[in-house]
Order: structure tokens, then sequence, then C-alpha cells
């Protein structure tokens, strides 16, 4: 069988104001060519379909449009599940009309999908977590885990699990679930996971929402099922292998630059090769930047002015930054404006402000002796004594061992 696994569309997502619809509705036109051409028996999308729970109805009829034409008439089945930017009662809202249309959408971790025959697959079991697909005469068995917050973490494994195991670290009670639902798998089939999590050592990227990344909500690699023969992860922005597990595990990534943090590395999607009891074959095939992301660092507004009146014609979203000795005019601004579009910042760099980081940054890189070493020269001018220094540095290093205890 051959997967298809995409993730983290953010389908209305805005760049400082400006919009990507354009760019996105390329993207499905491109992936549906990927689909056709690659012969994909089944689609999955591993989470934040959406920019926010209520998107923009432009957002809305894009996806709609474009789950239609991937699952080709309920031809190729189409698993989606929830992310944390999506409303999990509003992606799963068409669940009903869907089915017969081959696309499965999952809100919750306690979403069951709906058994039964349908024209071109069925389903031929599912339950809290997981679902059983016939497809072309092979069984797909999927671990499905839409965004677990701590809430709908609860109320899925509160069933099974005593108080005690409920105390345990979000990361620990993610493992039980996997290890508990990974029974559900079996040697004639096909298995695979599909979830929304951050996992530690994940590569982060400025355009997800920080709250949301780490700290209490992070799972380590290790509680990943070890028998799935690959694990399709939505949340990060940048394309990755899970580090840390020998588990096939990948996050996708998202599809176009969503942020300047995006601009050092290639966006792709992962074409899976699987048989039951095998271990899967795993391409990477990268997509079209379809309106880059560029920062231009200008020494001059002269050089700014340049760089526009050259680039004039090329379709890209710039930042830009302008080292100067004064606060840049607002006919300046606008005249940049002028000779090219989208740009999206305009930051003045002042020289000051940039020799003053540049001394911090040397400030930091000293030593406490060395920085009173200098401070004593510039007020008296000249150097302590060695006397002097011992006596800075073990009035220094005693409040530093007082403060140690005190923490202790």
């Amino acid at each position: 069988m051959r997967i298809l696994h995409t993730s983290d569309w953010h389908l209305g997502k805005n760049l400082e104001g400006y919009s990507r619809l354009d760019e996105q509705a390329e993207f499905i036109e491109e992936l549906i060519e990927i689909i056709d051409d690659k012969n994909i028996d089944m689609v999955i999308i591993s989470g934040d379909v959406y920019d926010t729970g209520n998107p923009p109805a432009k957002a809305e009829k894009l996806f709609y449009s474009a789950i239609q034409r991937i699952s080709n008439g309920g031809k190729r089945p189409v698993l989606i599940i929830a992310g944390n930017h999506d409303s999990p009662e509003r992606l799963s809202a068409p669940s009903p009309l869907a089915y017969e249309q081959g696309i499965i959408l999952l809100g919750t971790p306690k979403s069951i999908a709906q058994v039964g025959d349908y024209p071109h697959y069925r389903i031929i079991d599912a339950g809290e977590g997981y679902i059983e697909i016939e497809i072309n005469e092979e069984k797909v068995v999927a671990i499905t885990i839409p965004y677990p917050s701590e809430k709908r973490l609860n109320e899925i494994i509160s069933i099974n699990m005593d108080e005690e195991e409920m105390q345990r670290s979000y990361s620990q009670r993610i493992g039980k679930l996997f290890e508990s639902l990974s029974s559900k798998y079996r040697q004639d089939t096909i298995n695979i996971a599909v979830a929304h999590l951050f996992m530690m050592g994940g590569e982060e990227t400025d355009s997800e929402r920080p709250i949301q990344l780490g700290g209490s909500l992070a799972v380590e690699p290790c509680v990943l099922p070890k028998n799935a023969q690959y694990v399709a992860l939505g949340h990060l922005h940048r394309p990755q292998r899970v580090k840390g597990t020998e588990v096939a595990a990948y996050y996708s990534g998202s599809p176009i630059q969503y942020s300047k943090s995006e601009v050092s590395y290639s966006k792709c999607l992962y074409i899976v090769d699987v048989c039951a009891g095998k271990e899967a074959k795993i391409e990477e095939v990268y997509l079209k930047n379809y309106k880059p992301i560029e920062v231009w660092k200008c020494e001059s507004l002269e050089e700014a002015m340049e760089k526009c009146r050259e680039n004039s014609e090329r379709n890209l979203w710039v930042y830009l930054e302008i080292k100067t000795d004064r606060v840049l005019l607002q006919s300046e601004i606008k005249e940049l404006r002028r000779l090219k579009q989208d740009i999206v910042e305009i930051l003045p760099v002042f020289r000051n402000q940039e020799k003053e980081e540049e001394e911090i940054e040397n400030i930091k890189e000293k030593s406490i002796g060395t920085l009173f070493k200098e401070f004593y020269v510039h007020q008296r001018q000249v150097e302590p004594t060695e006397e002097m220094m011992e006596l800075f540095l073990s009035v220094m290093m005693g409040e530093e061992d007082k403060d140690a205890s005190e923490e202790a």
C-alpha cells in the first residue's frame, strides 16, 4: 500500500496581515498532482488543517474542495485528525456525509469512526483511538490521537487507569495510551499511528505557538509504539524524522513557509510504501516554493531602494532591514513599498543600537573578574592591585556560595 502523509496546512493563516490563500491553493493543486502521479492509495493529514478554530469561509471552501478531489469520489480514503489549531467539533461536523466520499474526520482522542461498508472501502472495526480500514484487499490498523490536551487525554484514559496512573506525567500517559491502543495491531495488518504531538527534541520554528509547544505537553520519543511501521505526526513545521527512537516517526511539516524562521530549508511531504509485516519504505517529496520569504539586510537606505528596484517583478515576501543613523521618513517608506510590493516589514537598524548590542554580547563573554578590572581602570586610571582583586573575588564567591546554600 502507498500512503501519503501531510499536515499543518493552516488554511486561512496570514503573514503579518497578508493573506496566504493563493499560495495554499497552489499547494493543493500540486498535492493532487503528486497523489495522481504517485498512485497513492490513502492520504493522511495529521492535524492543523486550519489556522484557527473559526476559519474564514474561503479557507473552509478550499479545504472541502481539496479533500473531495483527493478522495476521488471515495476511491481513495483520506484520514484526517484535528490539531491544536483546529476546532474538533467544526472539523468533524461534516462526518455523516463525508464517509461516503472516503473521508474520515476525527476531532478528539475519544472520536470513534463509523464502522460499515462504503462504496470503495470498509471500516471493519473502530473505537476510541483506533480504526481498521480495508482498502483494495489490504487492511490498515491506525492508532489515532488528534491533539490531546490535558482534559481530552484524561477523558480517554480515565476509563482504564487508576488515580495513581492519572497523576503521571503527560508523556507517560501518552505512552500508556500508545501501549494500550497498539494491542490492536496484528501481523496481517499494516500498522501505523497518526498523532498531533510535540516530541522532545523536535526542531521548532517561529510560526508555531510557543505556549503550546514543549513544557508539560512534550512527549518523549521512547513512548512511541515500537510495533508501528510508520508514525505520521503533525505539529512542527519543519519536516523531520523524530530522534531518540528506532520507530519510523516523521513530521511532514507545513507545506509553505509561514515565518522567516522557515526560509533555510525546503518543504516536503512523505510517501510511505508499506506491507503487512515489512519495514516501511519512505520517500521524501519536495514541494515548490510558491512565494518565497526573503530577509534583505541592507547597509543603507540607498542600497534598500536599489534592491527593491532590481527585484520589483519577483513574486516574494520581503522582510527589509536597513542600517541607518536616523528614523526613516514616511515618504521613504512609501517609496520602498511602491518599488517592491509585498514588503511585510521594514525594520530600521540604528548603528548606535547595533554597537550597543555588540557591546552587550562582549560583556556576556567576559568573566566577573575581568569586568571589575576594566571598571576599576575606567574609574581610577590605574589597575587594581592583586590584593584588591583577591578581596573582590573572595567577596563575590562568598555571595555565590551563600546564594547556593539558600537555594539548597
